[in-house]
């Protein structure tokens, strides 16, 4: 593991930009973007447009290591060059960004009210790959759609399962279980997904440690005691829905907690805009959430 890497992510004076829309939500990204379905053929021509997409963001001035101290890449994105050189490779030397992957394939059908994670076939042989491009760690995501304790000690125990898969490859593991905001028993799910977090923390081989990815909380500060263990690197927290604002406002009481916005991040940019139109646009959100994120 990157020494220099592991501080930036440590020290957490920023936030981390996820750009790792896959097949199924990269439509509704280029359309955020200004970008219609008619205006691609194909599958791969659809990645080359987010591609692009992304290559813009990643080379514009304000996307530095300063505020943006790291990155969530989709697999492809990792795969492909940006100006000739490998995107984790460029985010880290010419950007300071640490890079990290989106690894999970979607997800199942929901039972005992959350969604676990597919089966990841050839998961050793992918980490095994993003390793050798520099890459610093991988997220993945799952979904918790109601306070069933049995499905949140399912979904858990899934995460670090396979957060244990990624350690072992020598990369820092992101467990992502999302809580949708929308959920009436937000609260209690919360309470029984800490729980179930801190049992697993408990377990974890001494020295090892993880990064934790969450919807903010409805209690502000309520994963203080997860922002504090020994074993959790960072926790980061994700935009689920909200608008920017709304989501900078939510993060600013949760001390400690950094974002890893991806939908909020993006908001406003535009493929029509001017370079400088839609670097000022940028700019505008990684200062407000870079603000947001050391608020605490």
């Amino acid at each position: 593991m990157n020494v220099k890497q592991a501080e930036q992510m440590r020290k957490g004076a920023g936030f981390i930009a996820a750009l790792d829309q896959s097949g199924g939500s990269t439509p509704k990204a280029l359309r955020l973007y200004g970008v219609e379905q008619s205006a691609y053929g194909s599958e791969a021509e659809m990645f080359d447009l987010i591609h692009q997409m992304r290559a813009r963001i990643i080379k514009s001035p304000a996307f530095t290591g300063d505020k943006v101290i790291g990155a969530i890449l989709f697999e492809q994105t990792m795969d492909r060059d940006i100006d000739g050189t490998p995107t984790a490779q460029y985010l880290w030397e010419q950007r300071g960004v640490v890079p990290f992957l989106k690894i999970d394939k979607g997800l199942e059908a929901e039972a005992d009210g959350v969604q676990l994670m597919k089966p990841m076939p050839g998961l050793d042989a992918l980490l095994a790959r993003a390793a050798g491009l520099g890459v610093f760690g991988t997220k993945e995501r799952s979904v918790v759609g109601a306070a069933n304790a049995k499905g949140i000690d399912a979904i858990v125990a899934q995460q670090f399962a396979v957060g244990a898969q990624v350690a072992a490859a020598g990369l820092m593991p992101i467990l992502e279980p999302e809580v949708t905001i929308s959920i009436p028993d937000k609260a209690e799910a919360e309470a029984l997904l800490m729980a179930a977090i801190l049992r697993q923390l408990e377990a974890l081989p001494k020295g090892q440690q993880v990064m934790l990815k969450l919807t903010l909380p409805t209690v502000p500060n309520f994963y203080k005691p997860l922002v504090d263990h020994p074993a959790v690197m960072k926790v980061v927290a994700l935009s689920g829905g909200y608008s920017r604002d709304e989501a900078n406002r939510l993060l600013a009481q949760n001390t400690g907690i950094i974002a890893s916005f991806s939908r909020a991040l993006t908001e406003g940019l535009n493929a029509q805009q001017s370079d400088a139109a839609f670097n000022t646009v940028l700019a505008q959100a990684i200062d407000s959430i870079h603000a947001a994120s050391v608020a605490g």
